[in-house]
């Protein structure tokens, strides 16, 4: 029986080299594989019997066999790419989607958006992340990532602000809106939008009509103006800056406030004029616009308004967010990509296609924002590579070479040793 048992054992060797080898060859087969990990067989022994029963020793052995595949779960190589879709996690995590068996789980990042706008994988499973309102701002909603509609509509400007100086050594002067250039000490033009998005130049007269007081006029050419003149201009708003003794602003009074553009605008526009937190509102006067003894000037001015754009650009961040760039200049967050993480790698069941599901020995997937709570950063343009190690998978290919080797030696020897004892009746 001892013969017959080296053949059993040889065959075991037999059965677990190539089995060793199908792992190694899986490996060096995925090499290229965009964020393929690799795996190593584990083998262990196995007990016959014992010559001295439950007491032990003098035990026989009958071989081995491949215990455990274990994932090799390591980071691979983040490489550069040109493509704005192509992502790669940092550090721990998994990309999430939607498959047919559930959630997925990927590290492969090389996605792209389908014909409907959706953020898809290779395979076109829909990618998931934290979708932003309509404000931009990143909410906890979790969904899968749309770019939606790729147009956006005119906003009317709203506020318009000022940070500037005007001249206090000016003499007083009374205004004329008849003759705006003449009767006033400065003025400067600024772009707003109706509320259709027609861009409208407005232009702000100032004339000193007292110590440390000052008017503004609003005016536009009366071709934007509902009831207006070419070339005469029409006064849309007005009213009072008060500055202190030491030329800082201590009060901004409203007067009156009404745009009223023609050509498909609506009536009644109205824009709120800021030139900084005065002392009235609370301020102290040095970040807001001044009345110094230097020439009349602005430094700069901003308004929140704009016209209707189309998408001409998307990027991600290495936050993991996605920002869609429309041609008007504006920019509004789509959505932020979601990391699924778990508390046992290894555990993970794999389903092909560079995915992975959560099964019991993985434990639960829990989605998350990008570097919040362990997981990794996203690195925008780039992919993670296969961790496969090509010069120790050759290693390991001669190593299980030679096991194989070694137990078909033994197979062959014992066949011998059986010829040896078929013959002894001769």
């Amino acid at each position: 029986m001892g013969i017959l048992r080296s053949f059993q054992i040889g065959v075991s060797g037999l059965q677990a080299a190539g089995s060793g080898m199908g792992v190694i060859g899986d490996n060096i087969a995925n090499a290229g594989t965009n964020g393929f990990k690799a795996s190593r067989a584990e083998f262990q022994d196995v007990l016959a019997m014992s010559l001295k029963g439950i007491s032990g020793g003098d035990q026989f052995g009958a071989g081995t066999k491949i215990a455990h595949i274990k994932p090799i779960m390591t980071q691979g190589d983040i490489t550069r790419t040109e493509s704005i879709t192509d992502l790669a996690v940092n550090g721990n995590g998994y990309f999430v989607s939607e498959a047919p068996f559930g959630k997925g789980y990927t590290r492969d990042g090389s996605f792209h958006f389908d014909k409907e706008g959706n953020l898809i994988t290779g395979d076109g499973y829909r990618v998931l992340g934290f979708v932003a309102n309509d404000d931009g701002e990143i909410t906890n909603k979790v969904a899968p990532i749309k770019l939606g509609n790729t147009t956006i509509p005119a906003k009317a400007t709203e506020n318009l602000t000022f940070s500037m100086n005007l001249d206090s050594r000016e003499e007083n002067l009374v205004f004329n809106p008849e003759e705006p250039d003449k009767t006033s000490h400065f003025s400067s033009s600024v772009t707003v939008y109706d509320n259709v998005g027609t861009a409208r130049v407005v232009t702000q007269y100032y004339n000193k009509v007292d110590n440390n007081k000052w008017e503004y006029h609003s005016m536009v050419d009366g071709k934007d103006a509902q009831g207006g003149q070419d070339g005469k201009m029409v006064e849309m708003a007005n009213g009072t800056l008060v500055f202190s003794d030491k030329g800082r602003l201590q009060e901004e009074i409203e007067g009156n406030n009404s745009f009223n553009f023609n050509k498909g605008a609506a009536a009644g526009q109205k824009i709120k004029f800021d030139w900084g937190e005065s002392i009235v509102e609370g301020g102290d006067g040095l970040s807001a616009s001044t009345q110094y003894g230097s020439g009349s000037s602005v430094a700069r001015h901003t308004q929140d308004g704009s016209t209707a754009a189309t998408l001409a650009s998307m990027s991600f961040s290495d936050a993991g967010i996605l920002t869609a760039v429309y041609n008007n200049g504006e920019d509004r967050n789509v959505a932020q990509i979601a990391i699924g993480k778990f508390e046992n790698n290894e555990g993970l069941f794999k389903v092909g296609k560079n995915m992975f599901k959560e099964s019991k020995n993985s434990g639960q997937g829990s989605v998350g924002k990008p570097g919040e709570a362990g997981r990794g950063e996203i690195l925008a343009k780039s992919l993670e590579l296969s961790n496969v190690d090509i010069a120790n998978e050759f290693v390991n290919l001669m190593t299980a070479q030679r096991n194989f080797q070694a137990s078909a030696k033994t197979i062959t020897t014992s066949d011998q040793m059986l010829q040896e004892v078929l013959q002894l009746k001769r």
